[in-house]
């Protein structure tokens, strides 16, 4: 079971940035997209990248913010987010403790071998601080329109 819930308050934190430290409090009054992705400079999350910047100028008309988190580093983040040119900040969590706290931490297999990763996964939080949709296990093709559709129906 998750430990947090749709319809409760969205738990709080702060991480470093690629625009400087971000708080999930500074956000009153605005809807906020905090997309979990498992690393930086990979294909699938270069994609999920991608598609929340195609959609980005809809996202800031609807008053919404999106951030990128991963385990990744400050350093990492800096460079792939200018390589990459994406218009929404990246939150670094190198210790995993939002990641925890957002339960995004599950058990993986590749080829055979598991192991403890972030599951591509995705929270819309409404401009007073609720916890309104959350998408797990994400497939990328088409989940940025989704989440837009999601802030839509607010």
């Amino acid at each position: 079971m998750s430990k947090i819930e749709t319809g409760r308050k969205a738990p709080q934190f702060t991480l470093a940035g690629t625009a400087g430290d971000w708080s999930l409090k500074t956000a009153a009054g605005q809807n906020v997209v905090l997309y979990f992705y498992p690393r930086d400079n990979t294909p699938g999350c270069t994609r999920e990248g991608e598609g929340f910047a195609a959609a980005y100028p809809r996202f800031r008309k609807a008053q919404t913010i999106v951030f990128g988190i991963s385990a990744d580093s400050l350093d990492s983040h800096v460079k792939w987010k200018a390589k990459m040119g994406f218009p929404f900040e990246l939150l670094s969590d190198p210790d995993q403790k939002v990641c925890k706290l957002y339960d995004v931490i599950q058990e993986k297999s590749m080829y055979g071998r598991k192991y403890l990763g972030i599951e591509r996964s995705t929270f819309l939080i409404d401009a007073k601080g609720t916890l309104r949709e959350a998408w797990r296990k994400v497939k990328v093709e088409g989940h940025a329109e989704a989440v837009l559709a999601a802030v839509a129906a607010l």
